[in-house]
């Protein structure tokens, strides 16, 4: 096997583009040493940046890159991860991205996913104009906290330590062991994050007549701890799940049952049921039981529901497709059978109305014998069912009298769906499928 060259610098000739004295230039030279530590192969290697002066970082390197959008960096570092557990992948991103995607780290850190954050923290949006972050200590000037800022600052080490990260230092971008605590953390199997003090000498310093030592003597004013905080063995997650992946390849996570075509069916043709009607009317279970007997009756079937996030109230669209073959599209845009079953319903139909042709059929009660359409009416009146009509089974009693009428399979394969799908309630159910048949001679 041939080796790799030595890499002397994963740097490429571009010079970097910061401010003098800024500290985002000392932790990517940081970055760079340990780079050159690892000799990490480039092309598995992934910088991922956001928004930000450091989000400018990812393009003076050798390494693959992403960028994208402020706050978002972990959370794409995350899907690189998961989609190949081989990658390095390093996140790049300030003190204003961990303020504006801190949920993404908090979730990196507690799902334990093997990437690496270094936080350039200068404790404000220097890109902006220095503005106030989420680490910008109590007191401290920015230009949105002229008089001192009265917020309290963000532990960030803290906050992840707690949520079960694998690797957590604190440190600065003078730290002469910055480039191996970064080798480190590159290399921990886990979630690693490096909080990285450093200076922004356009904003920060000059409104706070900050340094270096001002910035050491600020640690130990807050009290925070520095240096490795945390190191805990946890199963990386990308890996793990990849794991899991080989040993359930070929097995069915659920169990497949496959369904005996037990009727005959009358298409040659797809046909689009639309059921529309009021949440909660169960219109979604007389659809689904319509549905499944189509599959006894030997046809593919697909349902789709549209209903209110309220669940109980407002409406509730079924839409079946039954065809004699696969169906590879499930939209419908115009039904062959339109049942309307209340106001709720009418109110979401509008376009499908329009649509329907003198070759369709719109399915109704006498309330909405009035609605414009150019399809034919069928008028059912299930006050007239020899059972009692309630909210709950008015949607199958309409529902079955329109199958009945529709002819594309026997009624018996929906009084075998209802006794499949809805064993508990077949006893309270088959007696209104048998009376649907009333509707169709009044």
């Amino acid at each position: 096997m041939l080796q790799m060259q030595l890499l002397e610098t994963y740097k490429n000739e571009r010079p970097d583009p910061f401010c003098p004295g800024c500290g985002h230039t000392f932790i990517l030279n940081h970055l760079d040493a340990a780079l050159q530590k690892l000799q990490l192969d480039p092309k598995k290697t992934v910088l991922v940046s956001d928004i930000g002066c450091v989000g400018l970082s990812d393009q003076y390197f050798i390494t693959n890159a992403f960028h994208g959008l402020h706050g978002r960096s972990v959370a794409y570092a995350t899907g690189i991860k998961l989609a190949n557990p081989d990658l390095h992948v390093i996140v790049l991103m300030g003190d204003g991205g961990t303020g504006i995607g801190g949920t993404h780290i908090i979730n990196a850190a507690r799902r334990n996913i093997g990437v690496t954050v270094l936080v350039f923290n200068n404790f404000n949006f220097g890109m902006t104009g220095g503005e106030h972050s989420v680490t910008t200590p109590a007191g401290y000037r920015t230009a949105s906290t002229l008089a001192g800022n009265l917020e309290s600052h963000l532990d960030i080490c803290g906050s992840v330590a707690v949520n079960g990260a694998g690797y957590v230092y604190r440190g600065t971008s003078f730290d002469r062991d910055l480039p191996d605590r970064i080798a480190e953390a590159i290399q921990f199997p886990g979630f690693a994050l490096l909080d990285i003090w450093e200076l922004c000498t356009a904003y920060f310093v000059v409104n706070n007549d900050f340094g270096r030592k001002e910035m050491l003597g600020m640690v130990d004013t807050l009290g925070l701890p520095t240096g490795l905080i945390q190191r805990r063995e946890v199963r990386e997650l990308a890996q793990a799940l990849h794991e899991q992946g080989q040993r359930l390849r070929g097995q069915p996570t659920l169990p497949v049952r496959g369904v005996d075509a037990q009727f005959p069916n009358a298409l040659d043709r797809k046909f689009h049921l639309v059921i529309a009607g009021s949440a909660g009317a169960k219109v979604r279970s007389a659809a689904k039981a319509a549905g499944y007997a189509g599959v006894l009756a030997g046809l593919w079937a697909t349902q789709s529901d549209d209903y209110p996030t309220t669940v109980k109230s407002g409406h509730s669209i079924s839409e079946i497709i039954f065809s004699p073959e696969e169906i590879r599209y499930t939209g419908i845009a115009k039904p062959d059978a339109l049942v309307l079953l209340s106001e709720d319903g009418l109110k979401k139909v509008g376009g499908h109305l329009r649509a329907m042709t003198p070759e369709d059929v719109l399915i109704t009660t006498p309330e909405f014998e009035h609605v414009a359409t150019a399809a034919r009416k069928v008028i059912l009146r299930p006050r007239d069912a020899s059972v009692r009509i309630t909210r709950t089974n008015r949607s199958l009693i309409v529902t079955a009298a329109a199958l009945r009428l529709l002819n594309l399979f026997p009624v018996a394969a929906l009084e075998e769906s209802v006794r499949q799908t809805m064993a508990r309630f077949a006893a309270e159910n088959l007696p209104v499928i048998a009376a649907s048949a009333a509707l169709l001679e009044s």
